[in-house]
């Protein structure tokens, strides 16, 4: 019965449970939902990690090549995002080309790599101007229900924390180019970005940790990014406006649960066999 009335009216169905101060799945309304982190599954990249928040499942892998510098940049490599969002992962998506919900997601990756300066692009450069390391950093999306750019954001930091590169000689004479696999050497971050993403009901109702269903049926959407423990960014892509009140108190569990996270990621880098 509790079915049939969430299929006919499920926004009026989340208010129901939410007037109460709970959510349909028994959470608080601030509460998240647990977090796994599984860090160098795959063997055939430079670098992954699986994420894992509530049912909604990412997994980012990066493979690096070598590549002409910029002409811009010719003291730098670069990275480049993608976010797949197969039709297998949600009951919403059809299967086609890349949805305009993967391509959104995608630019909001990109957008991150280049305004959080989670490294130095500098360390990629193997001879300036002549060539150079490309990271091509791919998230397959296994189940959406959810805080994707939550799972995307964190599945980034750790599989790019696993990644190490190959050492290459260069002659810029010849162009000769020499790979030895059995040297390789570790990238460095040099900060640590984490999102937290918050849905809005109505004009008073703050959620933490929404699944799919609480972020459409919400009238709004927020994501708040946490560098090094400060406020990086805030991301909300339209819906109704959040007050102040509402703001701090996104900031301040963003915050707190930013810390959780990074304990994660270090905690399963750390046990990683490779480490």
């Amino acid at each position: 019965m509790a079915d049939i009335y969430k299929n006919i009216h499920p926004v009026k169905y989340y208010r129901d449970y939410l007037s109460q101060d709970v959510r349909p799945d028994g959470r608080g309304l601030l509460d998240f939902r647990p977090v796994s982190v599984n860090v160098g599954s795959v063997s055939t990249a430079e670098g992954s990690a699986v994420i894992k928040i509530g049912n909604t499942m990412v997994i980012c892998g990066i493979k690096a090549e070598l590549c002409t510098p910029k002409a811009e940049e010719p003291d730098r490599g670069f990275v480049v995002a993608n976010v797949d969002l197969p039709a297998l992962c949600s009951s919403r998506l059809r299967p086609g080309p890349p949805s305009d919900e993967a391509q959104v997601y995608s630019g909001f990756m990109h957008r991150l790599l280049s305004s959080s300066q989670l490294m130095d692009t500098k360390q990629l450069c193997i001879c300036l101007d002549r060539l150079a390391w490309v990271l091509y950093c791919d998230f397959h999306c296994l189940s959406h229900d959810g805080v994707l750019i939550d799972a995307c954001v964190l599945a980034l930091v750790a599989a790019l924390k696993t990644v190490t590169l190959p050492e290459v000689e260069y002659n810029a004479d010849t162009q000769a180019i020499s790979v030895n696999e059995e040297v390789r050497k570790p990238l460095e971050l040099t900060s640590f970005p984490v999102a937290t993403t918050f849905s809005v009901f109505g004009d008073n109702v703050l959620l933490a940790d929404p699944n799919d269903e609480e972020e459409r049926y919400g009238t709004g959407v927020l994501t708040v990014i946490i560098q090094d423990g400060k406020i990086s960014s805030v991301h909300k892509p339209g819906g109704r406006p959040v007050n102040q009140d509402k703001l701090q108190t996104c900031f301040a569990k963003a915050k707190e649960h930013s810390k959780h996270l990074q304990q994660l990621v270090m905690t399963a880098f750390n046990a990683s066999p490779e480490r």
